[in-house]
């Protein structure tokens, strides 16, 4: 509706202006800083001996949520924490790598269901989004999108991080709006992700600040710590050397006290017992001994690390004086990693292919572990001592996997220091600063029908901690684990993969008396268990649950990719203007036969690097040194390479490798000049669902790389027309099943 009247001249018109949306007088900046995989006993706050002083200030000033649950793992949460609504009912039942054909299981987050940040932004706030995305479907990841999934095509007004699940902290594959960009220094001068999204974080304040001070913000600040890879500067690691050589039984230990002492759990709370799998740590050999405790050193090296520069952003809010005014929710997506597996690993992509690193490649690398050159994660036993004083990790739904830390900051409203106890729940998070600002979901966005939001807000908590909690109920379900919250009960169903459902035992807990669900009641109490799984049951068809799915997501990926995605293709044509194809949009070379051709021009004294794909974890690379064509294979750290047998001519060249698929995870590859043969072929083994978590690039090996045995980068020299592949149809398994 106007109150302006167009006549024919400007002297018998009334002018009027729309007037732009603006959220309620006096509403707050609102930043979020989620951490990735940090358990419920990881901050300083939390029991941990970990420093973590800003954290812990938050705490301070701010409400320490000792009841506050997620999901099992890391786009789910995200999915639930931006929307107000249950992972399953929004589509993101486990990651965003694929789609498993199902409603509940798109790894995407409908349009009808709208983001914070999307109702904020139409309610006059600028948003910003910093770090991990990882909701995007990763075969949506490229240059040519599409880009509706994207943070900016989430209701974003600016992003700048990485849109994976997983990030190597010095060379990351950075994406600024809505395309790529390479980090603004190298590891040898200094880089750290972290560092690098906090000086964003604090640009964004600034200039939001200085153009719009009236105007409200919202910040989400993703963090990548303390997800796999571990990784900190020097000086960090050099600080931790021998502090956790008593390994995790002591540490848990004393963080179970500390927690008692602290408050955030109740006193006469059990330790749970060690997890499956988890030996006491005096058993261990010297040599995995030695390995634990600096994959642990590593990970409270980067904690400490992330903590000094949320340092940071807190001071640089103060000097803005808008610290009061904003309100700061910080938490984790998730319960500490069971990722590293028994011994611990030091090649994140092995875990992927469902292998085990030896001890003896793990104690080979030791001193690497934290650096650059290694991509480390600690052992189940240190997971579980990341979530005591509770059993089990990520990816369960016992409380290991969803019970985590959760601190609300606001000093306008919320009176510091406090602990609240009430269950809540991550789709509690957007109501909650809904109500904050006076803002609510909208029935309809975009002419879409809206799903109703799921959550409840917890802002009711701020001033009483002995009020009841407003939830009654919450399901869980992960990899076919099953959980439900009601009234204080929890029944819990681990599930072994592959096994019937029906074989599945369920376990009872009163929560209310038993913090840490080590005193299963479900012999003693089998009317209240069997109402529990009842409403499971319900809830799970409510909020398209079904159906259960157990297999891993490297498996749906394979199995999306050969049936639905247009990565089925078999012939691609690269070009070297291209920018950096991620990975989940590279070219499918995994346990097949391929042939990969660069057309180059060549002169005498030419060399680089004509095409890389992969990281430090694994990959491949092809490229030209000492006037000879080489490929090197890097499969999970074991390293096979080709080596042409006579000097290149210069001139106008194809330039190929030849990989025959020989069997399972296995094959022989050989170089070629012209067509004609230029080496023997060499045996290798390959990767079964990835070979390395970085994309594919022409003409250098930016970022992490795949081979030691040339220059940092080492950019052909030369020229390059076009790089053709071909990918042979010998698919193994069920994948092959598909494809005929």
């Amino acid at each position: 509706m106007t109150t302006g009247h167009v006549g024919r001249t400007y002297q018998d018109s009334t002018p009027w202006w729309p007037q732009p949306p603006r959220p309620r007088e006096g509403a707050p900046d609102v930043i979020v800083v989620v951490l990735d995989d940090v358990g419920f006993g990881s901050l300083g706050c939390y029991g941990s001996e970990i420093a973590t002083p800003a954290m812990d200030g938050l705490a301070r000033d701010g409400l320490r949520y000792t009841n506050f649950h997620v999901t099992p793992l890391c786009s789910p949460t995200r999915a639930s924490l931006l929307t107000g609504r249950n992972h399953h009912a929004v589509g993101m039942s486990l990651l965003s790598n694929a789609d498993s054909g199902f409603p509940g299981k798109r790894g995407t987050v409908t349009h009808r269901a709208a983001t914070i940040a999307e109702v904020l932004r139409d309610t006059g706030y600028n948003t910003y989004a910093l770090g991990k995305w990882h909701l995007a479907p990763m075969d949506q990841t490229s240059a040519i999108g599409p880009y509706d999934q994207w943070p900016l095509g989430r209701g974003f007004d600016r992003y700048y991080g990485f849109l994976e699940g997983i990030s190597d902290q010095f060379h990351p594959e950075l994406v600024q709006d809505n395309h790529r960009v390479e980090p603004p220094r190298t590891p040898e001068e200094g880089y750290h992700l972290t560092e690098d999204l906090v000086d964003r974080a604090i640009a964004y304040v600034s200039d939001h600040k200085s153009v719009g001070p009236d105007k409200p913000y919202f910040l989400y600040l993703a963090m990548g710590a303390g997800h796999a890879p571990h990784q900190a500067p020097e000086e960090y690691l050099r600080r931790h050397r021998g502090r956790y050589d008593e390994g995790w039984d002591v540490i848990r230990e004393r963080r179970h006290a500390r927690q008692i002492e602290l408050g955030v759990i109740p006193p006469g709370t059990a330790l749970a017992p060690r997890n499956d799998g988890v030996l006491p740590w005096a058993e261990l050999p010297a040599g995995e001994r030695a390995v634990a405790a600096r994959l642990q050193e590593s990970f409270a090296a980067m904690m400490e690390h992330t903590d000094a520069h949320l340092a940071r952003l807190l001071a640089h809010l103060d000097r803005l004086g808008t610290r009061r005014d904003t309100l700061i929710v910080l938490m984790s997506d998730n319960g500490a990693s069971q990722e590293g597996g028994r011994l611990g690993n030091t090649n994140s992509i092995a875990y992927e292919n469902g292998d085990e690193v030896p001890h003896a490649d793990n104690l080979a690398r030791l001193d690497e572990i934290g650096g650059p050159r290694c991509h480390g994660n600690y052992p189940w036993g240190w997971a579980q001592a990341g979530n005591t004083p509770l059993k089990r990790y990520k990816q369960n739904t016992h409380a290991g996997g969803v019970r985590a830390p959760l601190v609300v900051c606001w000093p306008a409203e919320i009176a510091g220091g406090g602990v609240r106890s009430q269950f809540h729940h991550v789709i509690d998070v957007t109501p909650t600063i809904l109500d904050v600002i006076g803002a609510e979901m909208p029935e309809t966005r975009g002419g879409l029908p809206q799903l109703p939001v799921h959550g409840t807000s917890m802002r009711y908590t701020f001033a009483d901690p002995a009020v009841p909690t407003r939830r009654t109920t919450q399901y869980f379900e992960m990899y076919g684990h099953r959980a439900i919250w009601h009234e204080g009960w929890k029944a819990v169903a681990y599930h072994e993969r592959g096994t019937s459902y029906d074989d599945d035992r369920w376990e009872l807990y009163h929560l209310d008396d038993d913090f840490s669900e080590c005193h299963d009641l479900a012999a003693e109490r089998p009317d209240v268990l069997h109402e529990l799984i009842g409403h499971w049951w319900s809830e799970a068809d409510r909020y398209e649950v079904f159906p259960l799915d157990d297999r891993n997501f490297a498996e749906r990926a394979a199995m999306y990719h050969s049936a639905a995605s247009p990565r089925r293709r078999r012939n691609f044509t690269l070009y070297p203007e291209m920018s950096r194809i991620p990975g989940g949009v590279t070219p499918l070379i995994y346990d097949r036969s391929y042939t990969i051709d660069a057309e180059v021009r060549l002169r005498d004294g030419d060399e680089g690097v004509l095409l890389s794909q992969g990281d430090v974890n694994g990959g491949h690379v092809l490229y030209v040194a000492g006037g000879r064509l080489h490929y090197e294979y890097n499969h999970q750290g074991i390293r096979y390479r080709v080596h042409g047998d006579r000097p290149l001519p210069a001139g106008d060249r194809t330039l190929s490798v030849l990989f025959r698929r020989t069997g399972d995870g296995k094959g022989v590859a050989a170089l070629a000049v012209d067509g004609r043969p230029a080496s023997e072929e060499r045996p290798l083994t390959t990767a079964r669902y990835l070979i390395g978590w970085q994309g594919l690039v022409l003409g250098r090996d930016a970022l992490s790389p795949v081979s030691w045995d040339y220059p940092p980068g080492f950019p052909f020299t030369g020229t390059i027309e076009r790089v053709r592949i071909e990918l042979g149809d010998d698919v193994p398994g069920a994948v092959h099943e598909v494809f005929d």
